[in-house]
């Protein structure tokens, strides 16, 4: 019975690179799409891009949206700033402006060098609300030379999302008092 099913097994891999076949393109510069007048391609044979069904900034409104273009981020600035600052003490990992997301290295205080902390801090909106930044903390301490994973305070992450609101409010609150 092994041997049945082994055998189909090597059928079914031999069938699945056998369709994997290459086709030999004609001499001379292969281009794609060719031929014709269909949709996308003039009489040329040059490509051109068809509008999309989801408009001019696709799917999730990058491309085509003013505001975004405006502000160079797709995330509200103030909170952006807000939470660059917040985390400015420990190294970052990554800062992504356009997907909201600030990821910070570990960190170990110097009043306890056994125990180190990691932010991860998720802006989810392009307005100043209180709901449009979300923050996680990691925590792990030094046991026999190795880090584990340790639990960290029910508000600590919500304390770090109320200390970036306040920033953002008082850069928001200085940015309109520039403009008058």
């Amino acid at each position: 019975m092994r041997n049945v099913f082994t055998s189909f097994v090597l059928c079914l891999a031999l069938l699945a690179v056998s369709a994997c076949g290459s086709v030999s393109a004609p001499k001379g510069e292969a281009r794609y799409p060719t031929g014709g007048d269909r949709d996308g391609v003039d009489a040329n044979d040059v490509y051109t891009p068809k509008a999309s069904i989801f408009g001019a900034g696709g799917l999730l409104g990058g491309r085509g949206d003013a505001k975004a273009e405006e502000t160079g981020i797709g995330v509200n600035s103030f909170l952006w700033r807000a939470s660059l600052d917040t985390v400015a003490f420990m190294p970052l990992a990554s800062a992504d402006p356009f997907g909201g997301v600030i990821l910070t290295d570990w960190y170990s205080p110097p009043e306890t060098p056994g125990e180190r902390f990691k932010i991860n801090v998720f802006i989810l909106d392009k307005q100043l609300r209180s709901d449009g930044v979300q923050v996680k903390v990691f925590r792990q301490v030094s046991k026999g030379g190795q880090w584990r994973d340790a639990d960290v305070g029910a508000d600590t992450g919500r304390q770090l999302e109320d200390s970036i609101l306040t920033r953002a409010r008082q850069m928001r609150v200085s940015h309109l008092g520039k403009e008058r």
